[in-house]
């Protein structure tokens, strides 16, 4: 979908969840589809579909390590690539996504 020079960093679900014990502050992207988040995100992550990143850039600080997450891994690679593209350069994709994750899970109601 998107061209990229860079290679996409992978960071495993047990890697985010022991940095989210030890009280870091992530910034974490969750780029599913509404009902799939309904279901439960990571504590604090941010929704943002991946149709909707391009709109929703601003969102985003450059600056700052953002990790991706989906249901699998494959759209927040696509996130990751795009993200690179637009010149963020501390972008980590969380390898399995949601499907690996066995951390705590927030609800919507």
């Amino acid at each position: 979908m998107y061209q990229t020079a860079a290679r996409v960093i992978n960071i495993l679900p047990h890697d985010v969840n022991e940095r989210l014990k030890r009280g870091e502050q992530l910034n974490i992207i969750d780029v599913r589809e509404h009902q799939e988040v309904a279901r439960g995100k990571i504590p604090g992550a941010k929704h943002i579909r991946l149709a909707e990143l391009p709109d929703r850039l601003h969102e985003i600080d450059p600056d700052k390590e953002t990790i991706l997450v989906c249901r699998s891994g494959n759209r927040s690679a696509k996130a990751c690539e795009y993200l690179m593209s637009r010149g963020y350069r501390n972008v980590k994709n969380m390898l399995g996504g949601m499907n690996a994750w066995q951390g705590d899970i927030e609800v919507s109601l």
